[in-house]
């Protein structure tokens, strides 16, 4: 029976190897320190956190996230332990909350390897706290017991480890938050929370041994969706009463197109997938929707067999210890049949698990066949026949195709990669060698070659995607390395200008970008928009830099940076296709810049973390098939609209 505890409680643990299990509405750091008798923590290798994430008897993850698991072999502690306490915390400088009061109170709970829950604790009360001693596991006696703990502190990470007497506080809440921004950066965004009344289906984080009422697959009860909130249309009446209506956050009063349902099943088999069965008000939401629910699935169904194969592991090596600890069982027959049977244990385990994976694995797998022919443009790959009859757009998507993703337990199930329009953040094709690459080209010639190929691929994605004149799009190449690459874009017209060459153009080009954020911040603080100059594009921007830092001198390196920061707020995008490497020059001074970046490779890599559990995805870029002329095809189409539109504009008006 599992023991809700209030703070303050405590309650002894039947077990020492132990999971705990984390569960917050924002990505958050988790971590552990290891404490003396009275709690005393002597230094920073007592504390278990995402740069340093393994203790003896105690793993942490490495990144910030809604969703932890924390791994607990008490048995494996030192004599000299006598507390473990579990630490939460928000992540420092990334964007998301700065306190838990504007938080869903984080939920806590200590389990068993089987996922059997033993203790639980709501963290309530909490308000301008930043980070949390959510609870302790204490020695006493001989025995563990865990104990709710809920102490917040204002002063974050650095005030609650100084309060256990780490001597080095500040210096390694600092190291943490390091560590996480890095993790972060890797990560891809969660779209916005799920609401009541999504028909999507989910899965369950379940392990072998859970109970079976309580476990369910992708067939298992649907978790909302939020829907997104489009604005009240101009002119709409305003109706009397305390209610605003004409607030931009508001809904409108019509609701949701609903969603399509699928025929009903025969008995006791899964419903049959339908394209666009999330919630939305169009159907690109409702697909968009359901792409991120099948991520989500894939996530924790994968998350939920991988977790049961690490017990059944565990389960065996314990049953094997307990063999040869003794000199009586250690050798004969009876010692032959307990390692057979701990080994049957074992497999069987297993074979219980994959067999709910692969149950998993084939519903989503039907749903992917049923969804990828759906897709629209901005969401399909190169090779879809949506292409074959592509027209410019009149509105601009929610989101954009960057790429697939998939896991190595079902390499063919792949899930489209959709990134929010506009871009919230800049982009960077690593045009350097990394682990991931070790089956890529041996050549660094062909790598740059091939991450200018993606980056032009993405930029005629977006093109393709956005209405005539709605995005305009500049390249830097300093030494003119990629002009093969560019060509595409250069012979459709569908620059703004030529690609810049040289230290003067790379000067002109960030000065003239440079000059529009300042402009358009400036007139968006002081509400005169209406004021800009009458040269100044008011599209969005997209800048793609080749071959940095190539013909960068201090000051444009400076404007680069602040471009990344300040841009995609006004709609000026970055793109870098770089080596990192190439830039060590500049020490950490660009650390920043790489972490605002979303990191995408030419080659299939393992570098991109889910949100959820933080699984390594293994990521394969938008690629043109060979031979393909779809590139062209589309790009001719957006660079005539765009002629178009020009010549339109440029036509006199007469008035009456």
């Amino acid at each position: 029976m599992t023991a809700e505890l209030v703070r303050g409680q405590n309650h002894p643990l039947p077990q020492t190897r132990l999971e705990i299990r984390i569960s917050a509405g924002n990505p958050i750091v988790a971590g552990a320190t290891l404490g003396d008798e009275r709690g005393t923590v002597h230094g920073a290798e007592w504390v278990a956190h995402p740069a340093s994430p393994q203790l003896a008897g105690i793993e942490v993850p490495k990144q910030a996230a809604a969703d932890h698991r924390l791994a607990v072999d008490l048995d494996a502690m030192p004599d000299h332990i006598h507390r473990v306490t579990v630490l939460l915390a928000l992540p420092a400088g990334v964007g998301g909350p700065a306190r838990f009061g504007v938080m869903a109170a984080p939920f806590v709970a200590v389990t068993g390897l089987d996922g059997t829950e033993i203790a639980g604790y709501t963290i309530t009360d909490l308000d301008s706290e930043s980070a949390v001693t959510a609870l302790e596991l204490y020695r006493r006696q001989g025995a563990w017991k865990v104990r709710a703990v809920g102490q917040g502190y204002a002063g974050g990470l650095a005030a609650m480890l100084h309060d256990q007497g780490l001597a080095e506080a500040t210096d390694l809440a600092a190291r943490i938050n390091e560590a996480v921004a890095r993790g972060m950066a890797r990560s891809v965004a969660q779209p916005p929370p799920r609401s009541e009344g999504d028909g999507r289906v989910r899965t369950s984080a379940a392990g072998v041994g859970a109970d079976p009422a309580a476990t369910t697959g992708v067939g298992a009860d649907p978790a909302p969706v939020q829907p997104q909130t489009p604005q009240q249309p101009q002119g709409a009446p305003a109706t009397g009463g305390p209610v605003n209506y004409e607030h931009p956050a508001r809904r409108t009063a019509a609701p949701p197109t609903p969603a399509p349902t699928a025929p009903p099943a025969a008995p006791g088999q899964p419903a049959q997938p339908v394209a666009g069965d999330a919630s939305g008000w169009t159907m690109d939401e409702r697909l968009y929707n359901q792409v991120w629910g099948m991520f989500e699935d894939l996530a924790r169904t994968t998350a939920a067999y991988r977790s049961a194969v690490d017990f059944a592991e565990s389960r065996m090596e314990q049953e094997l210890d307990r063999v040869l600890s003794d000199p009586r069982t250690r050798v004969g027959p009876a010692a032959d049949s307990a390692r057979a049977d701990a080994r049957a244990k074992h497999a069987d385990l297993v074979e219980q698990a994959r067999a709910a994976l692969d149950r998993d694995l084939a519903q989503l797998t039907a749903e992917a066949e049923v969804v990828e022919p759906a897709l629209p443009p901005a969401y399909a790959r190169w090779d879809s026949p949506v292409w074959q009859a592509y027209q410019v757009p009149m509105e601009i998507p929610m989101a954009l195709r960057v790429g697939d993703l998939h896991l190595p337990e079902r390499t063919d199930l792949r899930i489209p990669m959709l990134v929010r329009l506009p871009l919230e953040r800049g982009l960077w094709i690593d045009a350097g060698r990394s682990g991931g690459f070790d089956e890529g080209p041996a050549d660094s010639g062909e790598l740059r070659r091939l991450a200018a190929d993606a980056a032009v691929a993405i930029a005629a994605r977006l093109l393709a995607v956005y209405p005539a004149g709605e995005i305009a799009v500049h390249v830097i190449d300093p030494a003119g390395s990629a002009a093969g690459s560019f060509a595409p874009l250069v012979g459709s017209g569908a620059l703004a200008e030529p690609p810049a060459a040289g230290a003067q153009g790379v000067s002109s080009v960030l000065a003239a970008l440079t000059r529009r954020v300042d402009l358009v911040q400036m007139a968006v603080r002081s509400g005169a928009t209406d004021a800009l100059p009458p040269d100044l594009d008011t599209a969005e921007q997209l800048l793609i830099v080749h071959d940095f830092p190539h013909g960068f001198d201090d000051r444009a390196v400076t404007q680069l940076r602040y471009l990344a920061d300040e841009g995609p707020a006004v709609g000026v995008h970055l793109m870098m296709v770089a080596d990192r490497e190439d830039a060590r020059a500049y020490g950490p001074v660009l650390d920043p810049l790489w972490r605002s970046l979303l990191r995408l490779t030419p080659v299939a890599d393992d570098h991109l973390a889910d949100p959820w559990v933080g699984h390594a995805w293994t990521y394969e870029p938008p690629m043109v098939p060979r031979g393909s002329r779809v590139l062209d095809q589309v790009l001719g189409e957006a660079g005539r609209a765009a002629k178009a539109l020009k010549a339109a504009r440029a036509r006199p008006s007469y008035g009456n």
